[in-house]
């Protein structure tokens, strides 16, 4: 990991100070005798204070949120660190502020993202903070530079070491909260959108999840060139805020085919389709475009169905992924892109190229992160359900800030309520057993005693036999 330079060279100026102090104390018209046992004294207590002072190396703590095994929102825990990272060349040490929550961490979480290395790690594509230390050969940023940072993994913590090359100056007026929700959605929907699809006036874009992150900011970007329609798939309850936001025709895609509804407005079909869905929405993207059109698809949301992996969505997934002919695209005059910005870090000169184009945008006041809802650290089981079960509308932020006590003692009350909860439904759930197995016994009961009727009938007919046997026997005498 990394280190900090600036607080060492703080405390050796200390020390020296520490050192020079007595010979710089005013002269006193005492005996040396009386002087000497009084210096000896405060040469006795100096070595005694240097070696009672521990080490910041030892004492730099921090708090990360870790990714402990594959499943469900609670296997993210809070832990806490020990030790002051070092830095490597070129590297900086950043105090985290604020971290964005992305689907790829939900997916990670559940085992179905290959970009981040095996439990235990700490997740985290991007996040916001302060420079608070640099590495060698660092010329382009200093202590107390605000940045934000993109990089593959590892920025859910308080403090966190990455190379200068993956920061960037956060703009005047941009909050730590909105520099955290830029980075992987505004990069995502750029080059998606530019390099890729070559947006111009007077096209279509479909944009699937147009109230996530993505979806906003590619609306917004989509508005930064004349005269483009767009077409945005999001919940009936998210449709008046997206509608505001920028998309042209919103779709409730829970109560009404999109396909259906995009041929309505366009028979002919859409320019661009931004498809993170996968699976059978992919072969509709596709259809779906006009000659000289582009489908651009950047992950596979179908699979996430509940908590933990579910093997029966992620088969289904892969059973209907995708596949095309090279003449098929020849002969519709179609383009099929892919894109994943976890794969682009190794460019990350494209990638500042691309950064450097939206915060221009950001600071001529034609795009703007939209925040959801900002949760602490501790509170991350809740912000990944909000995101999983698509109740946002917008960036999801985590912040670094310490929890108040008296929402500690809440969320507290909460996970007793949940685990109350969970009792309740086990007594319930057990009960349910326990009077199924009462009904079994009543049933096997039920079952029996018919059984024992007959035996009983049997045991009179054998009787009666042996009756009518003893009478022949008596007649035979």
């Amino acid at each position: 990991m990394s280190g900090e330079d600036a607080p060492a060279e703080q405390q050796n100026a200390v020390d020296q100070k520490q050192e020079t102090k007595p010979t710089e104390e005013p002269k006193t018209e005492q005996p040396k005798t009386e002087s000497e046992p009084a210096a000896a004294a405060e040469a006795a207590a100096t070595p005694a204070a240097t070696t009672e002072k521990v080490p910041e190396e030892e004492t730099f703590t921090y708090r990360a949120l870790v990714l402990t095994g594959y499943g469900g929102y609670d296997k993210v825990k809070l832990q806490g660190k020990k030790g002051k990272p070092t830095l490597k060349a070129g590297e900086v040490l950043v105090r985290v502020k604020a971290c964005g929550l992305n689907f790829a961490d939900l997916m990670a979480r559940q085992g179905l993202y290959d970009r981040l290395p095996s439990p235990p790690v700490t997740p985290g594509m991007e996040c916001s903070g302060v420079v608070e230390a640099v590495g060698e050969e660092v010329t382009d940023r200093k202590v107390g530079d605000k940045v934000m940072v993109l990089n593959r993994f590892g920025l859910w913590q308080e403090v966190a070491v990455v190379p200068a090359s993956h920061t960037f100056l956060i703009p005047e007026g941009m909050s730590f909260e909105e520099a955290a929700a830029l980075p992987v959605n505004y990069i995502t929907a750029y080059m998606m959108l530019f390099d890729f699809g070559n947006l111009r006036p007077n096209q279509s874009v479909l944009i699937h999840a147009a109230a996530g992150g993505v979806g906003i900011a590619a609306t917004q970007l989509c508005k930064t060139v004349k005269d483009v329609t767009v077409f945005g798939t999001a919940s009936a309850s998210k449709h008046e805020t997206i509608s505001q936001g920028g998309v042209t025709h919103t779709i409730d895609y829970r109560t009404k085919d999109y396909v259906e509804e995009v041929r309505k407005i366009s028979p002919k079909g859409l320019d661009i389709i931004l498809d993170p869905l996968g699976g059978s929405d992919t072969h509709k993207a596709y259809n779906l475009l006009k000659p000289m059109g582009k489908l651009i698809t950047y992950g596979a949301a179908n699979m996430l169905a509940g908590q933990r992996k579910n093997l029966l969505a992620v088969a289904k997934n892969w059973y209907h992924q995708f596949s095309i002919h090279t003449l098929s695209l020849i002969q519709g005059n179609k383009s099929v892109c892919g894109f994943h910005l976890g794969y682009l870090d190794g460019e990350m000169e494209l990638i500042t190229q691309a950064m450097d184009t939206v915060l221009d945008l950001y600071k001529q006041g034609k795009i703007k992160p939209r925040i959801d809802s900002t949760w602490h650290l501790e509170q991350v089981g809740d912000a990944m359900r909000k995101m999983q079960e698509r109740n946002n509308i917008g960036k999801v932020i985590l912040t670094t800030e310490p929890m108040p006590e008296e929402e500690k003692k809440e969320e507290a009350k909460k996970e007793e309520k949940k685990e109350d909860k969970k009792k309740e439904e086990k007594k319930k759930d057990d009960k349910k057993k326990d009077d199924g197995k009462k009904e079994e016994k009543k049933d096997d009961k039920k079952k029996e005693e018919p059984k024992k009727e007959e035996k009983k009938e049997e045991k009179k007919e054998e009787k009666k036999e042996e009756e009518k046997k003893e009478e022949a026997k008596k007649e035979e005498k």
